[in-house]
């Protein structure tokens, strides 16, 4: 297994789904697990599962669209265990129906979490890495943001703008030791997928060449990746995780 012994990580969303299974993997591979999510009770779960996976880990609550709270959590990190090695930007939400019925609430809420969010956190680690040289910013963007999808338009939009900024932020930090990646995930097996209407689940995997919903270790086994040194000389990528669903 890949070896992130005495790394620092941050995750996003790192309570349920894909998160949770980011959190699990990150701290098998022994790095120090930095939960954020919406509440202390939330961010606890994360904890749990890096506990019970053998590592040290810290909870926090935050709205991650809050760019002052992602400072004080950064700072606060920092301060206990002395960096923010690999940051991993997973929170997300979706308020999917039909642009027309689409309110201007349901399109701010989601840019707002998935993309300003990424910025702001992204913008909080930006500062210590680059004077330590060294990090590794892995933005969990969405199939979508490369094939859209009808209903989704706030949500393609929020994703396809982290793999812009990804790329930005690859060529800023590039010459200080930092790697921006991003991954896209296909349908993957979480509370999300298990709302959607049995008729569109069946479509969907007819369209996947390997013949299954991924898992959210198959997201993690990438985040481990990404994260590591054996991905160091890769940066500005988008890691398509999907199953082939893209083809």
């Amino acid at each position: 297994m890949t070896d992130l012994a005495g790394k620092v990580a941050l995750v996003t969303g790192g309570s349920r789904g894909i998160g949770l299974g980011i959190v699990t993997a990150l701290a098998a591979a022994g790095a120090k697990i930095v939960v954020v999510a919406t509440s202390e009770a939330s961010a606890q779960r994360g904890v749990d599962a890096a506990h019970a996976a053998g590592a040290e880990a810290l909870a926090f609550a935050a709205d991650v669209s809050d760019g002052d709270r992602a400072s004080e959590v950064v700072k606060a990190v920092i301060s206990q265990w002395g960096a923010v090695d690999v940051l991993v930007n997973n929170a997300g939400i979706t308020r999917d129906m039909l642009l027309m019925k689409m309110s201007d609430e349901d399109i701010d809420r989601v840019i707002d979490v998935n993309l300003k969010g990424s910025l702001r956190w992204c913008r909080a680690v930006v500062r210590p890495m680059m004077k330590a040289r060294a990090g590794s910013i892995i933005n969990v963007s969405s199939i979508v943001a490369l094939m859209g999808s009808p209903g989704q338009s706030n949500y393609a939009a929020a994703k396809a703008g982290m793999l812009g900024v990804t790329r930005s932020l690859a060529a800023e930090l590039g010459g200080r030791g930092v790697r921006v990646n991003a991954i896209a995930p296909g349908y993957i097996q979480t509370d999300m997928t298990a709302d959607l209407p049995d008729d569109l689940m069946q479509a969907s995997l007819t369209r996947i060449p390997l013949g299954r919903l991924g898992l959210p270790e198959d997201i993690a086994k990438g985040v481990i990746f990404l994260a590591s040194d054996q991905s160091s000389y890769i940066t500005g990528t988008t890691l398509v995780i999907d199953g082939g669903m893209s083809l």
